[in-house]
């Protein structure tokens, strides 16, 4: 009865994924549809020795390990201190889940428009107000401007599944830590964050998936540059594929990614079978 639905889904994945392996071992470039010589892993090769690979290489692991701290440092701290008891506790949560809900392309578009505008932006008009001398961030700061924009983007994930389990301590557990002496830094050291274990590395793993392949962050702010100092592996894939029309060198690229993204998800999910054999 599922062979149906698993043929299709095979399908579905192996043919873009063959093609992809195909069309990488070709020098196709949609200028010149008629030449399609075959040559083997020389795409690979250029893809790897592009002038714009390093660069590529270290700011998405910049990115995604920055990313990855500030969400999950201020996820835990957020989700501690709105799981205590006070008014209004139901409208803070939707407001902190709220920006998940909005789209790459627009989030991205109000933090360049709105929020980090050297001249009209609201950081400009407080640094104004202050005395203090404007920032142009996606100039001077470009990297940790896509830090900013993807972070408050992916926050709200983490405060969602890390606020979940939250609510799954057990209260016995923590009234018995009480009656020993455990209050403050030493409940949340030794009772609170331990029980958080789990959805901290599915954090982790879920968000090093998504964030290896951000893309419309980049390119609706900075467009990779100045220079390439926010350009990553999927701007980069994108820039080969779009702009130079190179379809070989593109799908070398984009196997590429695939390995380093399985390889990320292999890693994450050794991890999160070791966790959950300690937790064990």
């Amino acid at each position: 009865m599922l062979s149906p639905s698993v043929i299709l889904l095979l399908v579905w994945m192996i043919v873009p994924l063959a093609m992809t392996v195909y069309f990488s071992t070709l020098r196709y470039n949609l200028l010149y549809p008629g030449e399609k010589p075959f040559v083997g892993l020389e795409n690979y090769y250029y893809f790897i020795t592009d002038s714009g690979f390093l660069a590529g290489m270290s700011n998405t692991f910049l990115l995604v390990v920055s990313v990855l701290l500030i969400t999950i440092v201020l996820g835990v701290a957020i989700s501690v201190l709105i799981d205590f008891e006070f008014k209004g506790k139901g409208i803070v949560r939707s407001m902190l889940i709220a920006p998940f809900f909005v789209m790459p392309t627009v989030s991205a578009l109000i933090w360049k428009n709105l929020l980090l505008h050297p001249v009209s932006g609201v950081f400009s008009a407080v640094s104004k107000s202050l005395g203090l001398t404007t920032i142009d961030w996606f100039t001077n700061y470009p990297l940790l401007s896509i830090i900013i924009i993807v972070s408050w983007q992916w926050l709200p994930f983490a405060i969602l599944l890390i606020m979940t389990a939250l609510q799954s301590l057990d209260l016995e557990q923590k009234e018995a830590a009480k009656l020993d002496g455990a209050e403050g830094w030493k409940m949340f050291w030794h009772i609170t964050l331990p029980h958080l274990a789990r959805p901290i590395v599915v954090v982790i793993m879920i968000e090093t998936i998504f964030l290896l392949s951000i893309f419309a962050e980049i390119f609706v702010t900075t467009g990779g540059g100045p220079g390439f100092e926010t350009t990553n592996l999927a701007l980069l894939i994108f820039n080969q594929a779009l702009l130079q029309f190179d379809v070989g060198m593109a799908s070398a690229g984009g196997l590429i990614a695939v390995i380093l993204a399985n390889v990320a998800a292999f890693a994450l999910i050794r991890m999160i079978g070791k966790s959950l054999t300690d937790h064990k």
